[in-house]
């Protein structure tokens, strides 16, 4: 079948290699910021096949080629494109990208992802479920969906509901850029290694024996590592987790209004320019994915909810403004959060008549 981007390339867009005890997965668009193709998830996919079987390989590693971004997520062209012209290639994608988000998270080897320069959607679902989750001082993590009239998605309704407290919700609902120690303050990466040790750090890891413990990557990665520059959100946590600690947009919004702080006006600004439909769905998503037990569960639900996506008026809208014109001035439908009902919401929340992970389910429901 082919990849969900047609765009022809000299180059091919993963390259696969062994070094040492590592299998190295390294993403090739850099041009594109390394956005992921359909081509791409097959080839990590494959390399995942031979890299579990071979016993030569200590461990797995995931890098982008360039400096500026392990992976800024999806093609969302591609899958604006191929929504508006009916086809079933989106729906493909996701499937696939979200069936290898799972099996990261279940990968029996050491899993390295190097999160360096821009890591966003797609880019967050190939790192966020390893072993072993680096940042640098360059990273810059986002989820910034509801600024395109979708939501966080690759799992999100899951990783972002981990941990107690709100940085998760916040982080969903606006799509803010979060840096080093950030990402690790909302348990969303491990450890800190400054890009000019990177290299250093690859060949220690190349040098381990085959059949090296999980402890050996660990303490390899120790050794490279050091405390991040200071972030921002520690200082905002406690407020963070009062002000987005509701349930409905309607009154995260009023109690923002009625604090008045700094943080809380440019919060609220940011929020004032995103789909309305879109936060209204994150939430409910962030906050099931809090009652949910396993990854698989939020994984389907939200695969469930691209459904609605492909036929809203504002993911076409949001990639239009964003992407194509980038005028940055989507006009959402509704335009308001008081005009967004409980029948537009409920929409995004029909179960998939193709689920993701039917044999668990199956399963599931046996016992």
């Amino acid at each position: 079948m082919p990849s969900i981007s047609e765009t022809a390339t000299a180059e091919p867009e993963t390259l696969v290699e062994r070094h040492g005890g590592l299998g190295r997965i390294r993403l090739n668009r850099p041009k594109a910021l390394n956005s992921l193709t359909l081509r791409m998830v097959r080839d990590i996919e494959a390399a995942l096949d031979d890299f579990q079987g071979d016993p030569a390989i200590a461990a797995v590693l995931v890098t982008g080629e360039g400096e500026r971004g392990l992976c800024a997520g999806g093609d969302i062209r591609a899958i604006y494109d191929g929504g508006k012209a009916g086809s079933d290639a989106p729906a493909t994608f996701w499937r696939e990208e979200y069936t290898l988000n799972a099996r990261i998270g279940r990968i029996p080897k050491p899993y390295v992802a190097v999160m360096d320069g821009i890591v966003m959607g797609g880019g967050v679902g190939i790192s966020v479920y390893g072993s072993h989750r680096i940042v640098t001082e360059r990273t810059r993590f986002a989820m910034p969906e509801t600024g395109i009239g979708f939501f966080p998605d690759i799992g999100a309704s899951w990783f972002l509901t981990r941990h107690a407290g709100e940085l998760g919700t916040y982080a969903g609902l606006t799509g803010e850029p979060l840096g080093p120690a950030d990402v690790i303050l909302a348990g969303l990466a491990d450890v800190f290694v400054h890009s000019g040790r990177l290299p250093a750090l690859i060949e220690t890891l190349a040098s381990l024996p085959a059949g090296s413990p999980r402890e050996a990557v660990s303490a390899a990665i120790e050794g490279c590592s050091e405390m991040p520059p200071a972030g921002v959100l520690e200082p905002l946590k406690e407020a963070i987790d009062r002000l987005f600690a509701f349930d409905t947009i309607e009154d995260i919004l009023e109690t923002l209004r009625r604090d008045g702080s700094p943080f809380a006006e440019k919060a609220l600004s940011v929020l004032s320019v995103k789909s309305p439909l879109s936060l209204s769905v994150t939430l409910r998503l962030l906050r099931l994915g809090r009652q949910t037990a396993r990854l698989e569960d939020c994984l389907e639900r939200e695969f469930a909810a691209t459904a609605a996506v492909l036929r809203s008026h504002d993911f076409y809208e949001g990639v239009r403004a964003a992407v194509i014109d980038k005028d940055r001035n989507p006009q959402w439908r509704p335009a308001r959060l008081a005009d967004v009902t409980a029948a537009d919401i409920d929409a995004y929340f029909q179960p998939s008549a193709h689920p993701l992970f039917a044999d668990m389910i199956k399963e599931g429901s046996r016992t």
